[in-house]
């Protein structure tokens, strides 16, 4: 074999472990003999695959030492191999659930779920860079479809997700944390959602109410609802586990709403104490027995083949303040919801009704 054509071969091979972290930093690399009899080539061909991978920033040669990788990577270095070693990662992992009969919507819905795990993890990233906008909010299945596709749709800029809960991300927009908030808090007095609470959160802004969906909401049930619950009361007089949402999202104020209004006192409800941060969260508490009912939206109980029983259709809204409402991206994602292509995509996750999405209320 042509030994430019190893010599490259040596880069390319310790270049990808080195920045998909196979190599970790400090490490030293294989002695010259090590590498010639690996590679079956001269140990000229070695140092010059070793003289190039310095030029990159990669290792470091000492005389009596030998070649180590660097400590700290150089950034240009880093983001088209790091992506590339992901990009073989995933299609790796995509072939061996393929094989295993899981079809792409699957594969594509259960990452979407496990990645809103991840995301409640980190509320406030350490790095904010102009073309990311900053989500806050509730929690929705939506969110994560929707940024899968914004740096398409926006050319370029990215959808940064935190699931903190409606009131969390009202507060976020208030502290300046985020650009948009995601919420859907129902007022018992006006039975309307969001607005009365972006008015005593945000007095006297401007404020833009974006429509993602009307969303399905209800009691997600074990697989043919074994245990025959069918509304609210059914919580204590079936002593039933129940498995809860968070305070201060919007699904937990509805429920505390509803219960009070049903005069049910909720330290009878079996399990009420028990909070989970996402739907999905509640539906895979469901479907592994650690509850045998939980409050959320249909798409999560879909999601995890679970029964649902319908409770009420609610408003989930993008809350955008009038000085991010101009920006590029997120006039984008705007245009973008109105499309018919979003709506699709949004009402194929199942659970919504997509008739308003796209569309924009004001509040001021």
């Amino acid at each position: 074999m042509d030994s430019s054509h190893i010599y490259q071969q040596i880069v390319e091979s310790i270049r990808n472990d080195v920045l998909a972290g196979n190599i970790k930093p400090g490490t030293s690399l294989p002695s010259m003999r090590k590498m010639t009899e690996q590679w079956n080539c001269t140990t000229g061909t070695i140092m010059r695959a070793y003289q190039e991978l310095a030029r990159l920033g990669l290792v470091v040669s000492h005389v009596g030492q030998g070649t180590r990788v660097v400590e700290h990577l150089p950034e240009h270095n880093q983001t088209p191999l790091r992506r590339a070693a992901l990009f073989n990662r995933a299609e790796a992992f995509l072939l061996e659930t393929m094989t295993s009969g899981y079809t792409p919507d699957e594969i594509e819905q259960s990452l979407r779920i496990a990645l809103d795990r991840w995301r409640i993890l980190s509320r406030e990233p350490e790095h904010v860079t102009p073309d990311v906008l900053r989500f806050v909010g509730s929690h929705d299945p939506a969110m994560a479809l929707i940024a899968a596709h914004y740096h398409e749709v926006t050319s370029g800029y990215s959808l940064q997700l935190s699931f903190t809960g409606s009131l969390g991300g009202l507060i976020a927009l208030v502290e300046k944390k985020a650009d948009l908030a995601g919420c859907h808090l129902w007022d018992e007095n006006t039975d309307t959602y969001n607005e009365s609470f972006v008015h005593k959160l945000l007095p006297g802004q401007k404020v833009a109410l974006l429509c993602l969906a009307h969303r399905r909401v209800g009691l997600i049930l074990a697989p043919g609802n074994p245990l025959g619950v069918t509304n609210l009361a059914d919580l204590v007089s079936k002593q039933v586990r129940f498995v809860n949402r968070q305070q201060g999202s919007g699904t937990r104020v509805w429920l505390d709403a509803q219960l009070s209004l049903a005069g049910i006192n909720p330290s009878l409800i079996p399990g009420y104490e028990e909070e989970k941060m996402t739907h999905s969260d509640v539906a895979r508490a469901v479907s592994k027995g650690h509850a045998d009912v939980g409050l959320g939206v249909e798409t999560a109980a879909l999601s995890f083949g679970l029964d649902f029983e319908l409770l009420t259709t609610e408003r989930y809204d993008l809350v955008i303040p009038a000085e991010n409402w101009e920006h590029e991206s997120v006039q984008a994602l705007q245009a973008w919801l109105s499309t018919v292509q979003a709506r699709a995509a949004i009402n194929h996750l199942g659970g919504y009704d997509v008739t308003g999405t796209g569309t924009v209320t004001w509040v001021s």
